[in-house]
């Protein structure tokens, strides 16, 4: 076993963050991933009013933006993303979320305002340059938001960051998106839960892994219910303007990298069971696991000797 380790909780990119490091420099490397992740806010959140993502968003309609080559890699996965599904997965949403504001109203906007805020939801206005490394928004009052994306593209340079300082064996999980560096100290792969959408605190299963990412989109992460007792959850469809009714109400994705785990979900969950596996099938060596509303579980085959539900709940093969 190895002699050192370090765990440790923190907040950042809005969220909770707990790492497990293990190794001889497991103190030393953590504080460097922390460092990277602070760095990595600054550069991406939205929020921040002079990171990349804030001044594209600001020069919407006026201006590009000179950006770091990594916002440029994210960006351009992000629009890989949006042609692959026609629009279903669209960074540029965040006029959306927006109006669904979720942090401070449990009401449902207007529909006139939803339609005006999807006037200025479209990838296609997401214009990168490859060569001088910029980017720029063609209207006015655009805005992008890598909620969907972000956190797993963190998660995959904290382990990088981990890796090249000689730790061997961690876990890292950022708001839900775990990511895994080399097996545990004792050899064994790591067990990643995957949390019961109906049932706070219950699991419908867990996933062993070992260097791969696990992310998990579910409709009981943020959420309020209407007057009419419909449940409106936070991950929004572009092509509606409204949150998804998919059929499915939690997907998990497992990648080798949490970027695409990241997007993935995200996208599956709005695309639904049939589409989505279709897009599954775009990323070699990915796999998933879908609940539906009738709360039934399905995974992918590849899992079939990875996944252990829990008992009395049934995994179905897709």
């Amino acid at each position: 076993m190895q002699s050192a380790a370090a765990a440790s909780e923190s907040f950042g990119m809005n969220t909770g963050i707990s790492y497990r490091v293990y190794g001889e420099n497991s103190e030393q490397a953590l504080s460097y991933a922390k460092s990277e992740l602070s760095r990595l806010e600054s550069m991406l959140s939205r929020f921040i009013q002079n990171s990349e993502i804030s001044r594209i968003n600001m020069l919407a309609g006026s201006g590009r933006v000179k950006i770091n080559c990594e916002t440029l890699e994210i960006l351009s996965f992000a629009l890989q993303l949006s042609e692959i599904s026609q629009g279903l997965f669209d960074i540029t949403v965040a006029p959306l979320m927006d109006l669904w504001d979720y942090k401070h109203s449990n009401r449902v906007p207007d529909n006139s305002k939803i339609r005006n805020a999807q006037e200025k939801v479209g990838f296609r206005d997401l214009v990168l340059d490859t060569v001088n490394i910029t980017a720029c928004l063609r209207k006015p009052g655009q805005s992008i938001d890598l909620g969907g994306i972000g956190k797993g593209y963190a998660s995959d340079r904290c382990i990088k960051v981990l890796q090249d300082h000689g730790v061997t064996s961690a876990a890292v999980n950022i708001g839900g998106n775990v990511s895994t560096l080399g097996n545990k100290p004792d050899g064994s792969e790591w067990s990643v839960g995957i949390r019961h959408p109906r049932h706070a605190g219950a699991l419908i299963g867990a996933v062993k892994v070992t260097g791969k990412a696990v992310v998990t989109s579910g409709d009981y992460e943020r959420y309020f219910i209407d007057r009419k007792g419909k449940r409106r959850h936070h991950i929004l469809d572009p092509t509606t303007g409204y949150p998804a009714e998919s059929g499915l109400i939690s997907v998990t994705v497992i990648a080798d990298s949490a970027m695409t785990a990241d997007a993935l979900s995200t996208l599956i969950f709005v695309a639904g069971m049939e589409k989505g596996l279709r897009y599954l099938g775009c990323f070699p060596d990915t796999q998933a696991v879908l609940v539906d509303k009738r709360q039934r579980v399905f995974i992918t085959r590849e899992l079939k000797d990875r996944y252990k539900a829990v008992d009395g709940i049934k995994a179905n093969f897709v």
